[in-house]
């Protein structure tokens, strides 16, 4: 069964809803590594809507908003060095995409190396607007 999705707005108007394509897709992951490389907390925060929700575990509450984003950013990676992301997108479908992506750093001068899948949900403006992050240790 398939929901009727509604159509975006933009200052304009409206206007026909977009599908995420793969290139939008890999531009923010690009982004998001970018962020995350250099540990840039504002920069990975200006990725995702005002009112996104960020799940980092399953089971975790998620991290509400993009200050929330920010401060969960600034606060996890303060004491990685070394960072070196990776990603591989999986599968497009409307406006969610799903990717594969890898982390290796130094962390308290231990080597971390995480891999993992994001699910993403994304807006007309292409700003992440809902964030699950599945990890394998």
């Amino acid at each position: 069964m398939s929901w009727p999705r509604p159509p975006f707005f933009c200052a304009a108007g409206p206007s026909v809803a977009q599908d995420l394509s793969k290139a939008a897709l890999e531009r923010w992951l690009s982004g998001y590594e970018q962020a995350w490389e250099s540990r840039d907390a504002p920069r990975a925060a200006e990725l995702f809507t005002a009112d996104a929700r960020y799940q980092e575990m399953p089971f975790d509450a998620p991290k509400m908003g993009r200050d929330g984003i920010r401060d969960y950013w600034a606060s996890v990676t303060a004491d990685q060095r070394d960072i070196d992301f990776r990603s591989q997108v999986i599968a497009v479908d409307a406006m969610t995409g799903v990717a594969r992506w890898s982390r290796r750093s130094l962390r308290r001068c231990a080597r971390v190396e995480l891999d993992g899948v994001f699910i993403l949900t994304f807006d007309a403006a292409g700003r992440c607007t809902e964030h699950a992050r599945m990890v394998a240790r």
